[in-house]
């Protein structure tokens, strides 16, 4: 009888690919299996794992099993992020250590009755592997917010010893720190602790891992909404050190632009420069009335190359977030406050788009170039303004004739072409905290609104689109922003609604922004103006990055890409990197691993976008909260901003800050909540309560910590007829 011939041993690669290839970690005995390893060969399986962790190909998992580097472990703790452009769950894990980015775990519908999972949420997860970075999870175990691996809390002392008062709103979880794990804190102090093994019986327990200072100083604000949000606020020592050593921008091959007065445009606490523009009558005969336009954006792809440290750290952060009283930056300060920040007087490296506008404000051509530029002057929205109404100061003074009376004439061409094309004419109010020398607020005041805000907005939306049909035509992977229309049964609830107010909509056919701001135009001067302009802005869906172009709806273009703020925005980035590849513009274009992964890199940067809006919006909620608590008791003026079957949002018109009013406190009755028409409708009187609606509040409680305002309704809402009794699942809690 002939023996069966051994299968021969397989190669390093080959043992490689099976680890990789596996969905979770595995071990000698599944490897030996797969490859009919046996005998005296297990020695030779061995050491060769052995050198596979040694040069760092694998990494050790549980149970001495291997996975690919920086892998999760089969079940782990996942943060929820949100849905992604395609609907889908998506979540990072809750401790990642690598500066690689972290991976994408997608998560499988919830099971039948269970309540879906919102952003921020936290749950044990089993994880399987589907592709290299790329993770499906099963929910096991949702976890409390207090069980989660760190909590942002106020420790104190009581009677029982040393306490620690959660500050998340959804759960104000009290726990117990055991007097070896305060970390010195004193009591008042605002504390980062993480939660420690302890008995199912009395009050979970954590450790003080860092003070963050009194709990009572407005800087606090600002950093209960950074650790709540998890963002990143150090940078790996291998990314400062990149950053560090940076060179200083020199001519070499670039064009040189230093004789053009660029001009940087910003508000008054920008801290960062990354775009200046300059315009001139085209002196082409064969153009008149068109313009010549350059938009120069710092060239953060020189300093940040793909795969470098400084690339990893950016990834993940994929935006700087803003606060009143201080920045978390994309980049290392030596780059976003220095070499690549176009300060006034001092050389810096760029990538201008130089463009040319027909009279009709359409863009007839444009060139990329790589290119060193001086910047002439570091001008404030306000300074542009009073200069163009004739107030110049003694900076725009000299600048007023030769550099903004052309960017004025530039961007009147520009806006005549935006009315034309009908973009969605949405200009809500904006916010911003006015900080005192010792930190505390001032003032909350609307954020003034000029042209000068409009022109800078004008070019660089001219600069994107050239961004976004260069590489189109190059046909150069993009990553693109877009806005899709509103979806169906948005759209159909909007209908019936605005119908409602006697205001028709096009049915039957492709909807168009300027539909709904001739909608917008009409409603302009009636009292249901706010009103509308709210129910059209909550139809509107969410602006993501994708590789796919599906144009931007809200502002009326076929495509579209966001090239202007390479420092704060790593979308930006991207599209540099691709500009520098398709023009064979020098070093820093982007690679072939730039492009494999472009599309899930594109879903990261949307997740982390909303992440740092949602950050910004929760502090300017406590900002906003402990101004207003030395007023409690005192009566505003506010509109209706939201309603809900437990009360109604109210925004106040002194400051532009939420609250709520609880059905509780409304008058005597039941009351359904109508969605159809935004309204909470009693049964018994009739009385409406609508969005948009004015109305008078007193303030009764704001609370800073957890960003909470409440008000009482003392006037506002419509007398109506009674309701016949609703449905009980629309039934609201009877006061």
């Amino acid at each position: 009888m002939i023996g069966r011939t051994p299968a021969p041993f397989p190669t390093r690669a080959q043992v490689l690919a099976f680890i990789q290839a596996s969905a979770t970690a595995v071990g000698k005995r599944e490897i030996a299996r797969h490859f009919q390893i046996k005998g005296e060969d297990r020695v030779l399986l061995k050491t060769l794992l052995r050198t596979l962790q040694d040069d760092g190909s694998v990494e050790r998992g549980r149970g001495r099993r291997v996975q690919p580097p920086a892998s999760l472990p089969e079940v782990t703790v996942i943060e929820i992020l949100g849905p992604d452009s395609d609907g889908e769950l998506v979540a990072r894990p809750l401790t990642w250590l690598s500066e690689e980015a972290p991976p994408r775990i997608t998560l499988q519908p919830e099971r039948r009755g269970h309540p879906a999972l919102a952003p921020g949420d936290r749950v044990l997860a089993r994880l399987t592997r589907v592709a290299a970075g790329n993770y499906l999870g099963h929910t096991l175990r949702r976890l409390d917010p207090a069980s989660a691996a760190t909590i942002v809390g106020v420790f104190r002392f009581g009677p029982e010893g040393a306490r620690l008062q959660s500050i998340d709103k959804r759960a104000r979880a009290e726990l117990a720190v055991p007097a070896a794990e305060t970390a010195g804190a004193e009591p008042g102090e605002l504390v980062l602790a993480e939660l420690l093994p302890s008995s199912r019986l009395g009050l979970k327990q954590a450790r003080v891992i860092e003070r963050l200072g009194d709990s009572r100083q407005p800087r606090a604000f600002s950093l209960i909404a950074i650790h709540s949000a998890g963002l990143p606020i150090r940078f790996p020592a291998a990314a400062i050190e990149e950053a560090a050593q940076a060179p200083a921008p020199r001519l070499d091959h670039r064009e040189d632009l230093r004789a053009i007065p660029l001009v940087t445009i910003d508000g008054d606490d920008a801290r960062d420069f990354d775009d200046a523009v300059w315009a001139e009558s085209d002196p082409d005969p064969a153009n008149p009335g068109g313009w010549h336009l350059l938009v120069a954006i710092a060239d953060v792809a020189f300093y940040v190359r793909p795969g470098s440290a400084l690339d990893r750290a950016a990834r993940e952060r994929a935006n700087s977030v803003y606060f009143p009283d201080r920045v978390v930056p994309m980049l290392p300060e030596a780059l976003s406050n220095d070499l690549c920040s176009l300060r006034p007087g001092e050389d810096r490296a760029c990538l201008a788009a130089e463009m040319w506008i027909g009279d009709d404000g359409q863009l007839r051509r444009f060139v990329f170039r790589r290119a060193l530029m001086r910047s002439a002057a570091r001008l404030t929205y306000g300074q542009v303004q009073k200069a163009h109404d004739g107030a110049p100061d003694d900076v725009t003074g000299p600048l007023a004739e030769p550099v903004i009376a052309p960017l004025y004439r530039a961007f009147a061409t520009l806006a005549a072409a935006r009315r034309r094309r009908g973009t969605l004419d949405l200009d809500l109010p904006e916010r911003q905290v006015r900080l005192t020398p010792d930190g505390s607020v001032g003032a909350i005041e609307p954020r003034p609104r000029f042209d000068s805000h409009r022109l800078v907005e004008e070019f660089m939306i001219c600069a994107n689109v050239a961004a976004a049909t260069a590489l189109e035509q190059r046909q150069r992977p993009c990553v693109y922003r877009v806005h899709a229309e509103p979806e169906a049964g948005k759209l159909e609830t909007l209908r019936d609604f605005l119908g409602s107010l006697g205001y028709s909509m096009p049915k039957g056919q492709v909807l168009r922004a300027s539909n709904l701001n001739q909608i917008l135009d009409k409603a302009a001067k009636t009292p249901e103006s706010r009103l509308v302009s709210e129910v059209i802005l909550r139809s509107q869906a969410q602006a993501v990055y994708q590789t796919d172009n599906i144009g931007h709806f809200g502002l009326a273009l076929a495509r579209y890409a966001h090239f202007t703020s390479p420092i704060r925005r790593y979308a930006d980035l991207l599209v540099h990197r691709a500009l520098i590849h398709a023009f064979d513009l020098g070093p820093g274009g982007s690679d072939s691993a730039d492009d494999d992964r472009l599309g899930e890199t594109a879903e990261h940067i949307s997740v982390m976008e909303r992440r740092a809006a949602s950050a910004e919006r929760d502090a300017l909620d406590r900002f906003t909260a402990a101004y207003l608590s030395g007023r409690v008791g005192a009566t505003f003026t506010g509109r209706i901003s939201g309603v809900s079957r437990f009360g109604l949002f109210v925004t106040l018109d002194e400051t532009g800050s939420d609250g709520i009013v609880p059905i509780s406190t409304l008058p005597d009755d039941f009351y359904d909540h109508d969605e159809q028409r935004h309204a909470l409708v009693g049964r018994r009187h009739g009385r409406l309560y609508r969005l948009g609606t004015g109305v008078k509040v007193r303030l009764i409680e704001a609370e800073p910590l957890i960003a909470s305002m409440v008000f009482a309704l003392l006037e506002g809402g419509q007398n109506g007829e009674p309701r016949d009794p609703a449905p009980r699942d629309r039934r609201s809690r009877r006061p």
